[in-house]
């Protein structure tokens, strides 16, 4: 440490000790941040940049919040950790505050978004157990192809993408995949009398932000409910005001808290949520669900000892208030319908893009070349050479997603980085 302590650490220096030290398991950008603040990081140069990726939606609020850092140092000074061997101080006030916020009776706190998928699951089959009536270890879970839910691995079991699950081999059992967005093949999965939830992303974001249509979660919530199969909704990357909702499920509803009354507002049975959470600040995730479903868990039953505690909850509800205070539900609507409509100029006028889609500030551009072709990555490559950072996914799909406290001036300058990045590619 002293060693590269007295050198002065630079990018070239930053990225060989990862690639020399590191687990080869990403393929980085080229470019080695030291600092963010709101929309913006600088690199170890000095460079600034717009992140246009936001930590694949961890950090809506923006980097380094004050007010999330502030609940999180504050906390540090007084306590991080107890486990849940004890009480604490915090995690009561945050589980009243967290269940209010979006409606529902119960939450089971723990760290990751991968962790919060697993406790789903297993809640899921318990209650299946339990309450449904199902025989035991007999229990299906629908899920859809190209889903992401983490790379656990009971999760890559289902998982299309074989990067992610070729020789992690033997895989967990009981689990079916259907077509997204294809009410008939879920109609028809539900048939099945030992299926005991629907895993959905309300849309796809590590499949290229495949966006589904208006109808799809309602309707599946519908079909879940005649056949009482629990509609499971994984919003850990479109959840917390991404989307133009404070959940994707919530159609065009922006309140911090929801009732029978909003029409637009399809409640799951269990809800997944993690990344902006915290705002990017710590590692929390939750499963919340009512009573009826969350009570099947008994003590000693499941749980982390990081869950909890209370560092996490005051964070997490520092990062909600400012989803709540700042408009950012509000914000990413109108800016994400900006951010299309000049992307839509660009599929018309640039012949390396064909497409456009998304929800709220969660947006993707269609390259005009093959999934195996290196023009996606070359392009974020030269955007990032102009000062806009974002990532390629499924090889020919670039996805745009900057913090949500950005403003519209800040948006057209983005908005111009690209387009002329795009129009001034030579390949």
């Amino acid at each position: 440490m002293a060693d590269i302590m007295e050198q002065q650490l630079n990018s070239k220096t930053a990225m060989e000790l990862e690639n020399k030290y590191g687990a080869h398991n990403y393929h980085p950008l080229p470019v080695v941040l030291e600092k963010g603040e709101g929309v913006f990081v600088w690199d170890l140069e000095g460079k600034k940049y717009f992140d246009f990726l936001s930590a694949y939606s961890a950090v809506n609020q923006g980097h380094c919040h004050p007010k999330i850092v502030g609940a999180m140092t504050a906390q540090a000074k007084k306590l991080t950790l107890t486990s849940r061997a004890f009480y604490n101080s915090v995690l009561g006030e945050y589980e009243k505050y967290v269940t209010n916020y979006f409606g529902f009776q119960k939450v089971l706190p723990m760290n990751t978004g991968a962790e919060a998928v697993e406790t789903a699951i297993k809640l899921c089959r318990k209650w299946a157990y339990e309450k449904k009536g199902i025989q035991e270890d007999q229990a299906v879970i629908v899920v859809c192809d190209q889903n992401f839910h983490g790379r656990t691995t009971t999760i890559v079991s289902f998982s299309n993408d074989q990067d992610a699950r070729k020789n992690f081999g033997p895989y967990t059992p009981g689990f079916v995949s259907i077509p997204y967005n294809d009410l008939q093949a879920l109609k028809k999965a539900l048939e099945n009398k030992n299926v005991a939830g629907f895993l959905v992303e309300p849309i796809q974001g590590e499949a290229g932000v495949n966006t589904p249509s208006d109808e799809y979660i309602a309707g599946a919530a519908k079909l879940c409910s005649e056949r009482n199969v629990l509609l499971i909704a994984d919003e850990v990357q479109t959840g917390i005001a991404r989307t133009g909702s404070l959940l994707a499920v919530c159609g065009n509803c922006t309140c911090e808290a929801h009732c029978e009354r909003q029409a637009t507002y399809t409640k799951p049975d269990i809800l997944i949520l993690g990344k902006a959470l915290s705002g990017g600040a710590y590692p929390v995730s939750a499963v919340l669900a009512d009573d009826d479903i969350m009570m099947v868990i008994k003590p000693g039953q499941h749980g982390a000892t990081c869950g909890g505690n209370p560092v996490a909850g005051e964070v997490a509800m520092a990062a909600l208030e400012v989803v709540k205070d700042e408009h950012l539900a509000q914000n990413a609507r109108r800016l994400g319908a900006i951010f299309r409509a000049e992307m839509q100029k660009l599929v018309e006028t640039s012949p390396l893009v064909k497409g456009v889609r998304g929800k709220g500030l969660l947006n993707a551009v269609l390259i005009n070349d093959t999934p195996e072709s290196a023009t996606a990555w070359n392009l974020c490559v030269a955007m990032k050479d102009n000062g806009l950072l974002a990532k390629p996914t499924h090889g020919n799909i670039i996805r745009f997603a900057p913090p949500l406290v950005m403003t519209e001036e800040q948006l057209m300058e983005c908005v111009s980085i690209i387009k002329n990045t795009f129009l001034s590619y030579k390949g």
